[in-house]
């Protein structure tokens, strides 16, 4: 176990220096751009250090949680052979530390640019009045959310990419052409494969959850300011997410289950943390709300709904990806007809599987824009309305502590039951990682769900943020967002096309990189004498530098589309272009990743189902059908549908930092 560890340790620190290398290029350059900008006087100086700084704590968050998980999955398989509930808490542990770094490092972030720039504009540059010093410090605050973005894309597309890749390597040759088991120690990827769940789905989640979390309190933050809530509708944000933490702490406390658990049992024991959290953060914040702003109780319903919604969107992502319900049931079911109708069948259910995300995210938008105040028909209203749009992505992020730690948990036990594979520790061990494993695909789906369902909160407030930016820089500049506008119309079509670029790039990218592990794995197991029979060790470091590699260089162009066309937007078609370019990109980016989510997710579980013993079990052709599908899921869920997430938010926060550019030089 200590052996197969320290290899898995070893290829994601390698991945992680590699990656960070190449994005410490990235960042050098943009930030040698922002800082020419500032000097030319269409940025604040602070911009470039923020920018900065948001990518340093995006990147730590990422990179603590995935020293955590890596150190913890030898652990975790340990603790499984003395009963699945030791298993279940070290694993959920590891995951907590995850959870608990990203917000903990989210808030310190915050807190020390607000504290400075407090006292900057109070003591140094002091400004006429307290609503234009709230003001500046917003806008400088908002823009560190650009840094956080930049290294959550690259963590996510670089890490999605690095674990599809060996995945597809290690079950295309390994499980369907060689016939061994996905972690049997013959198979050439099985180290890359297991390095990937961390690269990808701890240190690309963390970074990306991190960038969720600062985005809506910074946004939030901001829309204070035009809503006329002064300081203290600025702090309700912050304030919630620090009691956030607290609930979230006590919540860990109640996952644990019994040693004869079912799927059921087990989901239930996590949901249980996550849903007494919420209890506690919808009772505290009624308190803090009437003590700070007793004459906008609307506020408090804004909350309520934004933490609704993120159970709503939990729940509808597990009821369609886990096989404890219909829809993957009667996928895993397809199979008897082979690998084609398995895949027509996840693509259905994906597509399904948009409507209720829609409904709610719809209907959350509403309640919570007329709970705050909300009038389309007067600026003052419209402004609050808008702040409790933002309120309520807070609220649905306020959990994210247990959150994250239920999503982290996963890659750790998918790990677990890797190492337990390969160390031989016996069939009752391996049942129980299997039980944890397939719990955490589940709570990776619902992860998921739950980051783009607060993406697409976030990118409307940041939405709403860009106008306000635009109105601080240039007072007298009218918007005219009239769908009939016609640079509204075209920023529409761009940004309505933009999420289906990006995700045909990133899975050309991983099939691209697939390839060269298929080749690499036929190759050892065609010219190392002894692989199969298991009497010669695979060469698994080629695997593990082969994905690094790969992923490096396939991760750039999804990355600068994401940044680029938002800049080149604002330059031909100006404000009004930028405002229709965000709303089409952060529509079709949230059902397309909620689609290629889904669907991945339940191509994955309709295997485990087969695997379990259904429609005859491993090496069946049900189960070869399933492993096709899963194959092509595998992208969709955990690279594609991920990123967009990040898309659709550093798309806003681009247009934010570059708004003066923007402003200054535009062609209509």
């Amino acid at each position: 176990m200590i052996k197969i560890a320290t290899a898995i340790r070893k290829g994601a620190a390698a991945y992680l220096r590699r990656q960070y290398k190449g994005v410490g290029i990235f960042f050098a350059v943009v930030f040698a751009i922002l800082l020419a900008l500032s000097f030319l006087g269409y940025l604040n100086y602070f911009v470039p250090f923020a920018f900065l700084t948001g990518g340093f704590f995006s990147a730590l968050s990422g990179f603590i949680g995935m020293k955590t998980a890596t150190m913890a999955n030898d652990r975790t398989a340990y603790a499984a052979q003395k009963g699945l509930n030791k298993g279940l808490r070290v694993a959920f542990s590891a995951g907590a530390v995850m959870g608990f770094v990203v917000v903990g490092l989210g808030l310190l972030d915050l807190s020390i640019w607000y504290f400075f720039l407090k006292f900057w504009y109070t003591n140094v540059k002091v400004m006429a009045s307290e609503s234009l010093m709230i003001q500046n410090i917003t806008s400088n605050m908002l823009t560190f959310g650009m840094g956080a973005s930049c290294m959550a894309l690259f963590a996510r597309v670089g890490g999605g990419i690095f674990t599809k890749a060996a995945d597809v390597g290690a079950d295309l040759v390994g499980k369907v052409e060689a016939g061994i088991p996905e972690d049997d120690p013959r198979n050439p990827a099985v180290i890359a494969d297991n390095v990937g769940d961390n690269v990808g789905d701890v240190a690309g989640m963390g970074a990306d959850l991190y960038e969720s979390y600062v985005g809506s309190i910074v946004s939030t933050s901001a829309l204070a300011v035009s809503a006329g809530l002064g300081s203290r509708g600025m702090a309700i944000p912050m304030i919630l997410a620090a009691i956030g933490v607290i609930c979230s702490i006590f919540g860990t406390f109640f996952v644990r289950t019994k040693e004869d658990a079912t799927q059921k049992s087990l989901l239930r024991s996590l949901r249980l943390g996550t849903y007494i959290s919420a209890g506690i953060i919808a009772v505290a914040s009624f308190f803090v709300i009437r003590a700070i702003l007793p004459q906008n109780m609307g506020v408090f319903y804004s909350v309520i709904t934004g933490l609704l919604t993120g159970i709503l969107i939990g729940f509808t992502t597990e009821y369609y990806t886990s096989d404890t319900y219909t829809p993957t049931k009667e996928l895993s079911k397809t199979s008897e007809t082979g690998s084609a109708t398995v895949i027509i069948g996840g693509l259905s259910l994906g597509m399904m599987s948009t409507f209720f995300p829609v409904i709610i995210v719809g209907v959350a938008v509403l309640i919570s824009f007329f709970a705050c105040g909300g009038n389309i028909m007067s600026d003052a209203g419209f402004n609050k309305g808008l702040y409790g749009i933002g309120v309520a992505a807070v609220g649905m992020l306020s959990t994210l502590g247990i959150t994250l730690a239920t999503d982290a948990y996963g890659p750790i036990a998918d790990n677990a039951g890797g190492i337990a594979e390969m160390a031989g520790l016996g069939e009752e061990v391996r049942n129980r990682t299997d039980a944890l494993d397939s719990l955490g695909n589940t709570t990776a789906a619902t992860g998921k769900g739950f980051a783009i369902g607060s993406a697409a909160l976030t990118a409307l407030a940041l939405i709403a943020a860009y106008i306000s930016e635009v109105h601080a820089l240039a007072p007298r500049l009218s918007f005219n967002l009239s769908i009939t506008n016609p640079p509204v119309l075209v920023g529409l079509f761009i940004g309505a096309m933009i999420p289906f670029l990006f995700a045909a790039l990133t899975m050309d990218s991983v099939g691209k990189a697939a390839q060269s592990i298929v080749h690499e794995v036929r190759r050892q197991i065609k010219n190392i004498p002894g692989i199969l029979e298991g009497t010669t060790e695979p060469d698994y470091a080629s695997c593990v530098d082969l994905c690094t590699r790969s992923s490096q260089r396939l991760m750039i162009a999804p990355a600068i589309l994401a940044v680029i066309v938002p800049i080149v937007v604002g330059l031909i078609l100006g404000v009004n272009g930028v405002a229709g370019f965000l709303a089409g990109t952060t529509i079709t980016g949230f059902v397309l990743a909620v689609m290629m989510s889904n669907a991945g997710g339940a191509w994955d579980n309709a295997k485990k189902h087969i695997e379990a013993g259904n429609f005859g079990g491993k090496g069946s052709d049900c189960h070869k059908a399933a492993v096709v599908g899963d194959t092509v899921g595998d992208p969709f869920k955990d690279t594609s549908g991920p990123a967009i997430n990040i898309l659709i938010k550093l798309t806003s926060m681009v247009s934010i930092v570059f708004a003066g550019l923007t402003v200054a030089f535009h062609l209509m």
